[in-house]
């Protein structure tokens, strides 16, 4: 039977609790960021911390991964949001249920074995996707480093546009404790990456802020924080309010399954231990459940948290309840002490965190490997800029399977030439007539509608090509793993035209379950089979067939 914090023994507990502290000290100021970016209150972060966690790191698999909201889901709650023309108190409600829908369609791919529909995320699509995000959350935060206040419902080259005209405005004041943080950041994370550096910079510039009464001089502080537990509320929406959130709910759920899969069994397989997809799915989902009914915003897993608890050699989910515990009492006691926080400092710590989901180095390798993919990245990319995120995903999705289909409507058909010795394995050679007027042609992909006229071609040209000495031809069917019934014509019709030139049609090496369907389909009606094709070959060359 599964234990509730699989990996927690007596050596390892107090290791994993003071991870947990450092993990609260990463996490309150990051969540205070992110709920910003989201449109939301800052206590919404804070929110996310208590009970959704605690709901995830008692159902997850993963003994390591941290479910969190993040910079680029941030922004997509923002983005949908405004796009859908939100504002006012019901931006609260509207986010919130965002989170409940999206938890529904992660419950509902958990229980359906539904996981493998994150592979068609493919990585060009997530990098396109969270980089187009992260410029976005970016501008908003340089805007904040400098002191100066964006509309909220521009696009981004409208907003990256407005900052320009209007860079004459900039606070220096805020610009100069922006980049001290900046450059605090970045040498913490350089030098001493196991010392919390968002939590230092925060209190130090705190400090600053109230000693120098900064804010009388212009700078933006994050102003008081509502205390108290998380609020329990269901959303009190139409049901035309709910159907407008399934878009973007689902496209949360989408990048939740792709990159919370991906990241758990990476270090599953890192660290030596088993994880179920599908369980791991159910967590996220309940997690997102909780998260909107305790009025905070969609959650999914924290790649940066989770190689920060993994540096410091957590292999539980330990961390994850002392997060919510630690967070649970400041909303208690100690909301007052965030309220000096200066925003030009959160937008620095926000910014040093986004800018590394700016995957330019992934971004130059898939324009080495693969031009298309990397349009594909680019795509996106733009789509996230120009017509918002729910566009740019849908967009991308889009080419991503129109590439798949052209990658399956041009397969490799090789034609596999023996020697004399038909007892020698066939390799790929030249349409010759082969041994004895026999020739083997391998088609290396399913065959269905968008590549069967292809094989219907070739064979041809690889008949016409190998002249009168041939009389039979084999189809290696190894790597055929399925038929559909436009594929099952296209064979038909290959084997009605070697019958009218009185060549021989057999098969090879059919698998059991493609044999089932092939004789569905009427495809082995007076076609020879073989186990192998050396016995194809050798049964062909000798005329017994």
């Amino acid at each position: 039977m599964r234990t509730p914090l699989p990996g927690v023994t007596r050596e390892n507990f107090v290791r994993e609790a003071l991870a947990g502290v450092t993990l609260l000290a990463i996490a309150v100021p990051l969540n205070i960021g992110y709920a910003q970016i989201a449109g939301l209150a800052p206590v919404a972060g804070l929110y996310a911390l208590v009970v959704p966690t605690i709901v995830y790191a008692l159902l997850v698999s993963s003994r390591q991964v941290v479910a969190s909201p993040d910079a680029a889901a941030a922004a997509l709650v923002f983005a949908s949001l405004t796009g859908l023309g939100i504002a006012g108190d019901d931006f609260a409600s509207m986010a919130a249920a965002q989170a409940i829908l999206c938890g529904v369609f992660l419950v509902a791919a958990s229980v359906l074995r539904l996981g493998f529909l994150a592979n068609f995320l493919s990585r060009p699509i997530l990098v396109g996707f969270v980089s187009g995000l992260a410029l976005e959350v970016l501008l908003s935060q340089v805007a904040k480093m400098l002191g100066i206040r964006l509309a909220a419902d521009e696009e981004f080259f409208a907003q990256a546009l407005d900052l320009a005209l209007r860079i004459g405005e900039t606070s220096w004041v805020s610009l100069a404790m922006s980049a001290a943080a900046v450059m605090l950041l970045l040498l913490g994370r350089r030098f001493v990456p196991s010392v919390p550096g968002a939590l230092v910079v925060l209190v130090g510039a705190t400090v600053l802020t109230v000693a120098l009464r900064l804010d009388e001089a212009g700078v933006a502080v994050l102003g008081v924080i509502d205390g108290g537990p998380p609020e329990f509320a269901f959303p009190a929406l139409g049901w035309a309010q709910w159907l407008a959130l399934v878009p973007s709910a689902l496209a949360l759920a989408m990048i939740t399954m792709a990159e919370g899969v991906l990241i758990s069994r990476s270090y599953a397989d890192t660290r030596g231990y088993p994880v179920s997809a599908d369980r791991d799915l159910l967590a996220f989902g309940a997690a997102n459940v909780a998260a909107g009914i305790s009025m905070s915003f969609s959650m999914g897993s924290s790649t940066s948290r989770t190689a920060a608890m993994d540096q410091l050699g957590s292999r539980t989910q330990l961390p994850s309840l002392v997060l919510a515990g630690g967070s649970l009492i400041l909303l208690l006691v100690g909301t007052e002490l965030l309220a000096q926080i200066p925003s030009p400092v959160i937008g620095a710590v926000v910014a040093v965190a986004v800018i590394k989901l700016i995957g330019l180095g992934e971004l130059r390798a898939f324009f080495r490997l693969s031009r298309y993919e990397f349009g594909i990245a680019v795509a996106c990319l733009l789509g996230v800029l120009i017509i918002g995120p729910l566009g740019g995903l849908f967009l991308a999705f889009f080419l991503a399977l129109v590439n798949l289909a052209r990658r399956a409507s041009n397969p490799e058909i090789d034609v596999l030439h023996a020697s004399e010795d038909p007892q020698e394995t066939p390799v790929v050679g030249v349409p010759t007539a082969g041994v004895a007027g026999v020739l083997v042609i391998r088609f290396a992909a399913p065959l269905f509608f968008a590549n069967g006229a292809v094989l219907v071609d070739r064979v041809a040209e690889i008949v016409h090509a190998a002249g009168s000495g041939l009389h039979a031809v084999v189809i290696d069917a190894e790597g055929i793993t399925d038929v559909d019934v436009t594929g099952a014509e296209a064979l038909r019709g290959i084997e009605r035209s070697l019958r009218g030139a009185d060549i021989t049609i057999a098969v090879s090496r059919l698998r059991p379950g493609l044999r089932e369907r092939f004789a569905k389909f009427d495809l082995l009606d007076g076609v020879v089979e073989f186990d192998s094709n050396r016995a194809a070959l050798s049964a062909l060359t000798r005329g017994t067939v």
